[in-house]
């Protein structure tokens, strides 16, 4: 393949211009190995990039999506070879690197993960970022001490990617889960994913004490901000939070009282600085055991590769739930 299509980023004086552009490998940004991808997907930082809501990349222009699978064309690092089936999520892709909204991508090989057993190239995209995180969140939940006796999880977030996929492994792995949502349409769909209970984040009455009663055994947050230092208040001694997302708010008030009055943790989940042995255990788990068993509910929309402007407005407006897989080509 000589020349390819790719969904690339510009920046044009102020403003953020993301366009359907032909290109060659060698105006790719540099990497070891080439991969003709297959799939990726829709996270929320890849809208955030492409329509300019949010600074994302580092540098531009770039080709955005922060995943792909596919299959390797051509490697320099000798743990790969051509027909390979590989997958890279994160890794700073559309960040400083050229990612996944591209019929072909080079990447560096410690981004590299081959495709683990017991997952296809589109599950691995139906997981993706979104799937990694909420695995890597639960892993490190469990590391520290959580168990379903604990007592039930809240998910916030619920209803999209990260949080439906949380919500999946968690009520797989026996847990009580409760998803804290602002979606009252979308109670059918969690609850198929083994949601329980559920809390409308709406109306919900947080407090203000630095201790409020003990719920949660742990949470899952995506939020941030408000929400956030509520489950510090909220959780019972010795639980765990993962800490994933800041749609409320980057910013944290609260006390030390949870922390050293219940001993309560709260765990930074970063899906793109990691040791590589850890992201391959993670991704390993993701095709084992914590394979979500409804990713086919997940994946409540899937979109041609020409078609993948036109899906950013249901990010920004609310509307979308689940995940959106994206087939780049055949």
């Amino acid at each position: 393949m000589s020349s390819f299509r790719a969904f690339r980023i510009h920046q044009v004086e102020k403003n953020i211009v993301a366009k359907f552009e032909d290109m060659t490998v060698d105006g790719l940004t540099e990497g070891e190995v080439v991969i003709s991808v297959k799939w990726s997907g829709i996270n929320f930082k890849d809208v955030l990039a492409a329509t300019g809501s949010g600074k994302i990349l580092r540098q531009y222009p770039l080709n955005g999506g922060i995943d792909l699978s596919g299959v390797v064309m051509s490697s320099t690092d000798d743990r790969f070879k051509q027909g390979d089936e590989v997958l890279v999520a994160g890794c700073g892709l559309s960040e400083t690197a050229d990612g996944g909204y591209a019929e072909v991508a080079r990447v560096k090989g410690d981004c590299v993960v081959v495709l683990p057993e017991g997952l296809s190239l589109k599950e691995s995209m139906a997981l993706g970022t979104a799937g990694f995180t909420a695995a890597m969140a639960v892993a490190r939940m469990e590391t520290n001490g959580q168990t379903p006796d604990d007592g039930p999880i809240v998910v916030t977030g619920a209803s999209g990617g990260v949080g439906s996929i949380a919500i999946d492994i968690l009520a797989s792995n026996g847990y009580q889960v409760t998803a804290f949502t602002g979606k009252k349409d979308q109670h059918d769909y969690l609850k198929q994913l083994g949601a329980s209970e559920f809390i409308d984040r709406h109306t919900i009455e947080m407090g203000t004490r630095p201790l409020e009663s003990a719920i949660w055994g742990g949470a899952v947050d995506n939020a941030g901000g408000e929400t956030l230092a509520w489950l510090t208040r909220t959780v019972k001694p010795w639980g765990n939070i993962a800490s994933i997302g800041l749609v409320d708010d980057y910013k944290l008030n609260t006390t030390v009282m949870p922390f050293i009055l219940r001993g309560v943790s709260l765990l930074g989940i970063n899906s793109i600085e990691m040791p590589n042995h850890i992201r391959n255990q993670i991704w390993s788990s993701l095709g084992a055991e914590l394979k979500p068993g409804h990713l086919d509910n997940i994946v409540t929309n899937e979109i041609a590769f020409e078609d993948l402007a036109s899906a950013f407005d249901n990010y920004l407006n609310g509307s979308n739930w689940g995940r959106t897989l994206v087939k780049i080509q055949d």
